[in-house]
């Protein structure tokens, strides 16, 4: 057994990655599948398309370079997190589309449950804040408005699970219910300091706990996959939600390191060891990794809009025709002028929490055009990491150098890095290994397995690619910073 296979299910696509005993890629085969918005601030997806591409771009991986189900140790489930699937026990199929992390349908539930005077608990319990973002109030949303869900919920006939319960489910045949501790940490629903779920808030949210999926470590055994499905059994070895897994790939194992996504929307991680820090700046307490049964905490800031701006140029405005234009075209922009882009276009994500907000342009002049707009777009995201790196390292309390290691889509982008490390006035580091969050996967079902080295042999392989360094002036820098805190204020009172 000389592979690893990795499934990485994202907002927009579905990838498979074929890693070798070395923890490198061999091939790689990926799928987007639709996006459903019914009405505004509404997105779902069809978890049987889910499912679907999952299988299908698994066997073409393993069909293109000729590997069978004998040839892989294990397998890596990485996922878009705080999605929400409910399916019938019986038969699998699910009650409703799977309502995607990005909806907003279920700010009039988090408000009822904020001005009852409960979100304190809720936070002290999980480390997330009331907001729509999170798993358990679309599940609620789902018991309460699908008709007769929730009396067969009561009866024990449906199952809750994010995409990988709902996967590892499929997988299985049915056999296994589980998910792991970094995505159960995002469901608004499980206790971080007791690593359970917790029946206070489910009672709260009127939830059965029988819903629930068993809660495991992100690397253990979660069954194996039936035959018929990838041509014989395979073992699901490691599991972690899609941030977790980019903060393993990039092996930010001690504290104080830090990692930032760059995907459809952007979220950094702070490692902050054994203890759960508590935020007082809006950000989240969670859970960065679970292994031989011991938490590992993080603070995450969660920004809904980073990609998904340059795909509002591409798709939305017609500004460019593919993604990879977008720092090309930002290169152009006339220096003179100061177009400024909040790209609330689902709320505003930490450290502000306002999802009623929508996104706004300022600064517009005769003159703007493409360029200004690509560059307003690109600067967007690194205003935002500001605004959470700033939330950290008062949460933190540390002088210590931030170094941040970055990944994702848009890190490939040596414009966008740059202007992430002016913006910041701090050092950005780019790896080697672009499949960071993949790997992370990757490496939890190889370690379980035996054939990938333990936390330290694996950090020992890190490698850099190119570290960015400011080299905008600091007056400009903070100049630019405070527009676009003006920006943001105006565009949350509109």
């Amino acid at each position: 057994m000389t592979h690893i296979l990795a499934i990485d299910q994202g907002t927009t696509s579905t990838r498979a990655i074929l890693f070798d005993a070395g923890m490198q890629v061999v091939n790689s085969v990926q799928m987007e599948f639709a996006q459903h918005f019914p009405q505004a601030g509404w997105v779902e997806h069809d978890a049987d398309e889910i499912w679907a591409s999952t299988v299908q771009v698994c066997r073409m991986v393993m069909n293109e370079n000729d590997v069978g189900a004998d040839d892989i140790a294990g397998i890596g489930i990485t996922n878009q997190r705080e999605t929400t699937v409910v399916w019938d026990r019986a038969t699998g199929n699910p009650v409703h589309n799977a309502i995607v992390w990005q909806d907003r349908r279920t700010a009039p539930i988090c408000d009822a449950l904020r001005d009852a005077g409960h979100e304190a608990e809720i936070t002290r319990l999980t480390g997330l804040l009331l907001d729509p973002y999170f798993s358990g109030t679309k599940l609620k949303w789902i018991l309460d408005t699908i008709p007769g869900a929730r009396a067969k919920a009561a009866r024990g006939d449906l199952l809750f699970g994010t995409i990988d319960t709902f996967l590892i489910w499929r997988l299985t045949g049915g056999r296994v219910h589980a998910t792991d501790a970094t995505n159960a940490a995002r469901t608004l629903l499980f206790d971080i300091h007791k690593g359970e779920w917790s029946r206070d808030i489910c009672d709260l949210l009127d939830i059965p706990m029988e819903m629930l999926p068993q809660v495991r470590d992100s690397a253990a055994d979660f069954g194996q996959t039936d035959s018929a499905i990838l041509g014989g059994a395979i073992s699901i070895l490691g599991v972690a939600g899609d941030q977790q897994a980019a903060t393993i790939g990039q092996a930010c194992f001690k504290p104080g390191m830090m990692k930032s996504t760059y995907g459809t929307g952007c979220f950094a991680l702070l490692n902050t060891g054994d203890k759960p820090v508590a935020s007082n700046n809006k950000m989240l307490t969670t859970i960065a990794y679970q292994l031989n049964g011991k938490r590992t905490y993080a603070l995450e800031g969660s920004i809904f809009i980073a990609g998904a701006a340059v795909q509002w140029l591409r798709d939305g405005m017609g500004m460019i025709a593919d993604a990879s234009e977008s720092g090309a075209l930002a290169r152009k922009a006339d220096k003179t002028q100061n177009v400024t882009l909040v790209p609330a276009f689902t709320g505003l994500g930490a450290p502000y929490w306002k999802p009623d907000c929508r996104g706004a342009v300022f600064g517009l002049t005769r003159n703007s055009g493409p360029a200004e707009f690509a560059r307003a777009a690109l600067q967007s995201v690194a205003f935002q990491t500001r605004d959470l790196l700033q939330a950290m390292q008062a949460d933190w309390q540390t002088d210590a150098d931030v170094v941040l290691r970055v990944d994702g889509g848009m890190s490939a982008s040596d414009w966008t890095m740059q202007s992430l490390s002016d913006i910041l006035g701090a050092p950005v580091d780019r790896p080697v290994m672009q499949e960071t969050t993949a790997l992370g996967a990757a490496w939890l079902a190889g370690m379980q397995a035996g054939v990938y080295p333990d936390a330290d042999g694996f950090a020992a392989t890190w490698a850099l690619d190119r570290r960015f360094t400011p080299e905008m002036s600091q007056s400009d820098r903070e100049d630019g910073y405070a527009r676009w805190q003006r920006a943001v204020q105006a565009a949350m009172m509109f």
